[in-house]
């Protein structure tokens, strides 16, 4: 079974990610920690994206996509795979369609993990780290005994400039924008599954649960 998981910033899809890998047998890969395999192993794609990395430029999609088509042709895929951080906006989708039909697989569903613009600055804009053991935090789930001040060793907090207000919304008007074609485009091919993002992380897993288990039948 083959899987797109997105959903805004914030929005949990790791946490339900590491659920599914587990529950299911699927292999985890997140763009992100593909970027830094194959920037730390030099691969030749990874020495590639790092030209544009270096000037500041995006890098191709066509170059994801071949870091991405090569993580998915290793053994450990051979059950399936969980895609998070990938497709970001339209002309993505589209590759990464275009790449599983080359590869003779599939897409058997696309999760879109849906938490309100509210929830999601709440959850951002709150949390909080420690300068000195980077131990985090976070203002409403797991606020420190004093504040400002870290439980572990001291230390001052501090909210990093990706987690403020004004950060976070800019951050998910971009997400909007790109995402509202992608969820056209897989509703389109009948692979789209809403699931509600808000409430316990066990609540959130059980209704991405029983969505899997309606497309296995």
């Amino acid at each position: 079974m083959n899987i797109v998981l997105f959903g805004a910033p914030g929005s949990g899809k790791g946490t339900q990610a590491d659920q599914l890998k587990s529950e299911l047998n699927l292999q985890h890969v997140a763009t992100g920690d593909l970027f830094r395999e194959n920037l730390k192993n030099e691969t030749e794609l990874g020495l590639l994206a790092k030209t544009y990395m270096d000037t500041g430029a995006l890098v191709p999609d066509d170059v994801t996509v071949a870091m991405l088509k090569e993580r998915v042709s290793r053994p450990d895929t051979s059950n399936g795979f969980i895609l998070d951080g990938f497709p970001r906006t339209l002309p993505q989708a589209e590759a990464l369609t275009a790449m599983v039909v080359e590869m003779e697989q599939k897409l058997d569903a696309v999760l879109y993990i849906k938490v309100s613009d509210e929830e999601i600055i709440k959850r951002l804009s709150g949390r909080l780290i420690c300068r000195g053991c980077q131990t985090p935090f976070h203002l409403h789930f797991k606020p420190p005994a004093k504040e400002g001040v870290c439980d572990s060793c001291g230390g001052e907090l501090y909210q990093r400039d990706d987690d403020k207000p004004e950060t976070v919304r800019a951050r998910l008007n971009t997400f909007h924008t790109q995402t509202a074609p992608l969820i056209d485009y897989y509703n389109d091919a009948g692979l789209l599954i809403e699931i509600e993002g808000e409430g316990d992380v066990s609540e959130i897993k059980a209704r991405t649960m029983t969505a899997i288990k309606s497309l296995k039948g």
